[in-house]
């Protein structure tokens, strides 16, 4: 069978990435192409159609900003599927350029997977017509999002949580804490990891902000995870003041650090499963901002709070994203033990209700079984 998988950020990239290794073990003909990144070029030998660093935009100033590339990709990928002419179209995540796309195969005959639901639950319900319309199946990844679908007369298949397996396959090469410290040139001190992001508007609008309080803690060391998703000289400024980056060590940066500071995302569900104490940021343009409140319909920004249905991680959001707030939460992260221990507590809840590992193979199971029995 031929998959033609579209994954449009960091994200996308590696879930779709796990899907292709368990396909490719089900169907020994698979053949693939792809919008994506880095990790489904090696998991396909295939170049992507567009690359991910083609395809990132956030919020709707930049996506306006970038409209010309944006209708240019969908051009492109349109082209591409044509003349590849898939057996199955899997769409990941990436829900603005996803469902046009899902409306588009639809029209021309090709089988639509969807994996790792639109965000439908929080805001433009009507989406869920657009998904009951023209996508053969989708696959959910969080517990609340079958029961939501149910509500609207639709069955979706929960397959558990994808960062479990990620994180399981990458344990056993994560190396000592001594050894990261030596190779990274870290020094002996606790790490605050700072996660701003692999989008370079997360990168302008936070980045300073989270680095604000290398000052309060001289008893610890900042260590930003640098995405390659972004160019090199982004992260010229933060090595003159002598503050690390490292590269392609996100997980273990986690697994050695005593506490985080986290842009809102998958990353701040990574850090619960690695039960790492965090502060969550968010912060854009304040149009985009403003547009987004009147949009969205949500109690919480974080993947964490949003699954537990209550605040279990601090989020600071917008105006309430200073330095000084940074340190106020930090300090009670590294210093006041029961509200660390009370953390780890919902973690642990956290991830039982996340449904164990094995999403990756039931997706690509579903996927496979439903193309070679019909």
């Amino acid at each position: 069978m031929k998959y033609y998988f579209i994954a449009g950020e960091a994200s996308g990239d590696l879930h779709a990435s796990n899907c292709i290794k368990q396909i490719i073990t089900l169907d020994k003909n698979a053949i693939f192409a792809f919008t994506g990144g880095d990790l489904m070029q090696q998991a396909t030998g295939v170049t992507p159609s567009i690359h991910i660093q083609q395809m990132a935009f956030m919020g709707f100033v930049d996506v306006l900003k970038n409209i010309i590339t944006i209708k240019k990709n969908f051009k492109i990928v349109k082209q591409s599927i044509l003349n590849f002419k898939p057996n199955a179209l899997v769409l990941v995540d990436y829900p603005g350029f996803n469902l046009r796309m899902a409306k588009w195969a639809f029209e021309n005959n090709i089988k639509v997977y969807y994996y790792i639901s639109p965000t439908v639950w929080a805001w433009k319900e009507k989406r869920v017509e657009l998904i009951r319309k023209y996508v053969t199946k989708l696959f959910v990844i969080l517990p609340f999002e079958k029961a939501f679908y149910k509500k609207h007369n639709i069955d979706v298949e929960f397959v558990g949580h994808p960062l479990l397996d990620a994180i399981e396959q990458q344990k056993p090469t994560f190396k000592t804490k001594e050894n990261f410290i030596l190779e990274n040139g870290l020094t002996q001190q606790p790490i605050i990891a700072v996660l701003p992001g692999s989008r370079l508007q997360e990168i302008n609008y936070m980045l300073d902000i989270m680095l604000g309080v290398i000052n309060d803690f001289k008893t610890h060391q900042l260590v930003v995870a640098g995405s390659t998703n972004l160019p090199a000289h982004i992260y010229e400024p933060l090595k003159q003041k002598g503050i690390k980056v490292i590269f392609n060590q996100t997980y273990e940066l986690m697994t050695h650090a005593q506490a985080g500071v986290i842009k809102s995302g998958t990353s701040t569900l990574e850090s619960a499963l690695f039960k790492l104490p965090q502060v969550i940021c968010y912060k854009a343009g304040a149009l985009s901002f403003k547009i987004g409140k009147l949009l969205v319909n949500i109690k919480y920004i974080g993947l964490p709070n949003l699954i537990m249905d209550k605040l279990v991680v601090k989020e600071l959001v917008q105006d309430d994203l200073t330095t000084k707030n940074i340190f106020s939460e930090l300090d009670k992260l590294i210093n006041n033990s029961n509200y660390r221990n009370e953390i780890i507590t919902n973690y642990n809840l956290l991830e039982k209700q996340l449904g164990g590992g094995g999403a990756s193979k039931r997706i690509a199971q579903g996927i496979v079984n439903d193309l070679f029995c019909n």
